[in-house]
């Protein structure tokens, strides 16, 4: 216990490096994709990247990335139409905001994507990048 109430600044110290961590996590978006909009561009252009929007129907059809697969985070499994056949190609995973896009880059991994990465802030970061964005007819 007198290790504690003598180095009591450190402790205060260790709590608040770590509060300002998860602030910023929160910050940009919650969702940990490690993908730029711009980064998903140059995978898309220069290594035929597929992407991937895992969002529900309903967000889907209000706007997705240009000619994007959709196929729901809860439908991923091997065999689902709308995954690529090429598991060396890299994958771009999108949804609204990032969160559930990083859950599909595990399952995605798990199925033998290792390419697959999710995009950061999701469809609101790509919109905010001025990039185009498709809506269902």
């Amino acid at each position: 216990m007198s290790y504690i109430t003598e180095n009591w600044y450190w402790i205060v110290a260790a709590l608040g490096s770590g509060g300002a961590l998860l602030w910023l996590q929160l910050k940009n978006g919650g969702g940990g994709g490690d993908l730029s909009a711009q980064d998903a561009v140059m995978l898309i252009n220069r290594e035929k990247a597929t992407v991937l929007d895992v969002s529900d129907a309903a967000e889907f059809a209000a706007g997705h990335v240009r000619n994007a697969r959709h196929v729901p985070l809860d439908q991923i499994a091997e065999g689902v139409k709308g995954l690529p056949a090429n598991k060396q190609l890299p994958v771009v995973v999108i949804d609204a905001t990032g969160a559930r896009a990083t859950k599909a880059v595990a399952k995605l991994k798990t199925l033998g994507y290792e390419k697959a990465q999710a995009l950061r802030g999701g469809l609101r970061a790509w919109r905010e990048a001025n990039l185009p964005v498709d809506k269902a007819n």
